[in-house]
């Protein structure tokens, strides 16, 4: 027998919802009205929570600009919702809405509604939607979370996309080199020893590499597998992410990327949160958690700390030296003159630019840097390899 879902009021005007298993939905609803239930709606499912699939960020930008542009045109905060429910294509994303859009009858606000999926709402997107309510800006905000999600999306893919490449690159060589260690070398080995000839030092390396890797290659699996475990263990620790995300940032051409890029959404996160009506003490501390980075995050908390006890931003900010001195400068400026927000979007935007150069600038060292490595790596190899026929060869002449 089907499971339904339904959503009725009872006779003081309260919601309540549940399941019911029933042969069809109009035996349902006339079990609701016998017990003087009056019906909202009634959904037929399985009666055990589906596990659905993810919702991307480009979903939640299209339902965040769509929600935007209804509730400007002067639909009900429901009726939008409901919209929203009905018309998206992401089945975990409708299933959100139709829960979201459920509170918001029984009498919960937008924000509160959106706290229950952490998963697809972010702690930022829920508190600013709240400033929106509070102020009656709503459809401003979500407008403004939907420039702010798309830049930070493009942002996040610029980072990743630099880290991609040379990985790439690294994962194709460690396969060239085991399959010549593994197929290739093996063949030249039989054949040295069919000669009984002195091998020169290099060669007897390679052989050698050859040997190891062909009789202990589940200890060089195993030990590369263990040693990743333990480094994310490690990482899990605040001690750990602190001491690696330190030496991130002071990598050479990648710790400038990632201390940009840090920047940026740092400065596009605050002056979004500010801009919004989200106080600065909860704009920091939402900040921080979404830093990506122990060494920022901890800055940024030092600064709420500053604020807290009535002094300034800049000066943490600086003490961390993290932060670039123009943009410490250009902050403490925005403090004394009361544009804080608009001075963050300014650097911000000025970042992201920076970030750009900075991957390109990656991207240009990478390239010859993996060629020479390549050359070097398997280039070697194979000279070692022909030495011993190069001797041969002098020893028939």
């Amino acid at each position: 027998m089907p499971t339904f879902t339904y959503t009725a009021r009872t006779a003081n005007g309260q919601l309540k919802s549940d399941t019911m298993e029933a042969a069809n939905r109009d035996e349902v609803i006339a079990s609701l009205r016998k017990q003087r239930l009056t019906v909202v709606k009634v959904d037929e499912g399985t009666g055990k929570k589906k596990r659905m699939g993810k919702i991307g960020m480009r979903d939640i930008v299209i339902f965040t600009r769509q929600f935007s542009t209804m509730i400007n045109s002067g639909l009900p905060l429901v009726q939008a919702l409901d919209i929203l429910a009905q018309q998206s294509e992401n089945p975990a994303l409708r299933d959100t809405t139709r829960q979201i859009v459920f509170d918001v009858e029984s009498g919960h606000t937008v924000a509160d509604a959106l706290r229950k999926h952490p998963k697809a709402f972010t702690e930022l997107y829920v508190n600013m939607v709240a400033a929106g309510e509070a102020g009656g800006i709503l459809d401003t905000i979500l407008l403004r979370l939907a420039v702010f999600m798309e830049k930070n999306d493009q942002l996040v893919r610029k980072v990743k996309g630099a880290m991609i490449y040379p990985a790439v690159i690294m994962s194709v060589a460690a396969t060239a080199i085991a399959v010549l260690l593994i197929f290739v070398i093996p063949v030249f080995q039989n054949m040295f020893s069919s000669v009984n000839i002195a091998l020169p030092l290099p060669t007897r390396i390679v052989i050698g590499l050859s040997h190891f890797l062909k009789t202990y290659w589940w200890a060089v699996f195993g030990g590369a597998g263990l040693a990743g475990w333990m480094g994310k263990r490690y990482y899990s620790t605040p001690d750990g992410k602190l001491v690696i995300d330190r030496m991130a940032l002071q990598a050479p051409v990648l710790g400038d990327v990632l201390r940009k890029s840090a920047v940026s959404r740092f400065t596009r996160t605050l002056g979004t949160l500010i801009g919004s009506g989200v106080s600065i003490l909860d704009g920091l501390e939402i900040t921080a958690k979404t830093a990506g980075n122990r060494v920022i995050q901890d800055a940024i908390m030092e600064s709420r700390a500053s604020i807290a006890g009535g002094e300034t931003i800049a000066a943490p900010l600086k003490k961390s030296q993290v932060f670039p001195p123009m943009v410490i400068s250009m902050i403490s400026v925005g403090e004394q003159t009361g544009g804080l927000d608009e001075m963050l979007s300014k650097i911000a935007d000025f970042y992201d630019e920076e970030v750009d150069a900075a991957v390109s600038g990656l991207l240009a060292l990478m390239e010859p840097m993996m060629i020479v490595f390549l050359g070097v790596v398997v280039g070697g190899m194979v000279v070692a390899m022909y030495l011993p026929i190069f001797d041969m060869v002098n020893a028939v002449q």
